[in-house]
């Protein structure tokens, strides 16, 4: 199976952001200066700081600070999370105290690397399951479905196809994406800023927790101690699993510019694995500083599934540690797929 370079750009359909502004109180002709062309800079680089002064103000010193925390004239940029970021320079000028802002986009400084599949079994799939969400835990396989009126949470055996354990949500709640961590269940839901948590074995539902900056919920998938969610956006939150409350933040960057729309998510072997939400494809992302390291087409997967009005876009990917691949499948689609990923 081949996957061409030209998809990779499909995919990931990404763009830069604009450049960031300059602002200051009284002397508004004084600005950062970098060496950061179009505002934006790769991780290998050192980022230049420096002030543009053309009508020569009297300044006495110049404080610069990015994302809050001071630096020097010389920043490196290997330890910063990528995307966008905020220069302050704070400013004496004859005892008066100035603050000019600009924004910059850090980037990767490497390519994503292109990924194809093997299809190594096929199973049968609930054809009505709007899959907003796919995990496996102890080698069972459990499944969160969308839709005002039609959300669910499932245990599934994979292999039938077979529904073995379910419960419907509320006619208000459009399920999203879940995980599971320590025997719970956590489901989201899509703009009622409410996820949801159930006992593994029971599914008796035993809490609820809001969302913080981030609006939506979309996707989730967690480490073994911390929670990942997705709101739609380039940013991947991180939620602290004893309160649920969202304490950070990365965003998704290649070495061109963000990746939006991250729907669906799955921690596999210390990545990310992201569904793009439209684009039957998926993101392999670095969680320590938001780098898209990697892309896997799977828009031939939809052409092998049952061909019906309602039929939409591939979403839902779980990883089975126990036989080491991949399960994909889609919103109403009658397959559910394993798959080995294979480096191109």
């Amino acid at each position: 199976m081949k996957t061409f370079k030209s998809l990779t750009i499909i995919f990931l359909g990404s763009f830069l952001l604009s450049c960031g502004s300059n602002s200051t109180q009284k002397k508004n002709d004084i600005s950062i200066k970098t060496n950061a062309e179009g505002h934006a800079m790769t991780t290998d680089k050192t980022l230049e700081l420096g002030i543009s002064n053309p009508k020569n103000h009297e300044i006495s010193s110049v404080e610069f600070k990015l994302d809050g925390k001071p630096v020097s004239e010389q920043v490196d940029l290997k330890t910063y999370r990528l995307g966008d970021h905020l220069i302050e320079a704070t400013l004496n000028l004859g005892g008066d105290t100035e603050t000019v802002t600009q924004n910059i986009t850090i980037l990767n400084n490497q390519t994503p690397k292109v990924y194809s599949y093997k299809i190594i079994n096929e199973y049968p799939h609930d054809i009505t399951s709007y899959t907003q969400g796919l995990e496996f835990y102890n080698g069972e396989l459990y499944e969160s479905t969308g839709q005002f009126g039609e959300s669910k949470l499932r245990k599934v055996d994979y292999k039938t196809g077979k529904v073995l354990k379910n419960i419907d949500l509320a006619d208000a709640y459009f399920g999203e994406g879940l995980t599971i961590l320590d025997d719970k269940i956590y489901q989201l839901t899509w703009k009622s800023g409410t996820g949801l948590v159930y006992d593994v074995n029971t599914f008796e539902r035993t809490g609820s927790f809001k969302y913080g900056n981030s609006k939506e919920g979309w996707g989730i998938c967690n480490d073994g101690t911390k929670l990942y969610k997705s709101d739609g956006t380039e940013k991947i939150w991180t939620l602290n699993p004893e309160t649920l409350t969202e304490e950070s933040f990365i965003q998704a960057y290649h070495n061109k510019g963000k990746v939006v729309e991250l729907n669906e998510l799955e921690w596999v072997d210390g990545k990310i694995y992201a569904n793009r939400y439209n684009k039957n494809g998926v993101a392999i992302i670095n969680p320590e500083n938001g780098a898209v390291e990697g892309v896997i087409d799977f828009t031939p997967l939809r052409k092998k599934v049952t061909q019906h009005p309602k039929l939409d876009v591939l979403n839902g990917i779980a990883y089975n540690p126990e036989t080491k691949t991949f399960f994909i499948t889609g919103k109403r689609w009658d397959k559910l797929f394993e798959v080995e990923i294979i480096e191109n």
